[in-house]
């Protein structure tokens, strides 16, 4: 996101956070305006330790985490979609029968 903004004079940050209750799971979406993800990262984006910082400015666990958490304590679904250059969407879905473990 910092880095579109270093190429615009102006620029308005926008997160949007949409909630939904499908027939049988909760969906969230999260999605913004900054720089996308391009499609290599995305390969990579859940995997531990996976970071696009610097060195020294973080460890990349929190997608990691987030992904098993949804996926084996909820048995849910993780998923994100990108447009390098325009936006990123995480799509959360949680099953609503399935007690968490």
């Amino acid at each position: 996101m910092w880095e579109k903004a270093k190429n615009q004079r102006f620029i308005r940050a926008k997160l949007v956070i949409t909630t939904a209750k499908k027939i049988s799971f909760v969906e969230i979406r999260i999605r913004d305006n900054g720089m996308g993800i391009t499609p290599e990262r995305i390969n990579k984006i859940f995997q531990p330790f996976f970071t696009t910082k610097a060195s020294g400015h973080g460890t990349g666990l929190g997608l990691s985490l987030s992904y098993d958490i949804i996926t084996k304590v909820h048995g849910g679904k993780l998923t994100v979609n990108s447009e390098d250059g325009n936006y990123a969407e995480f799509l959360i879905g949680i099953p609503v029968d399935k007690p968490a473990a």
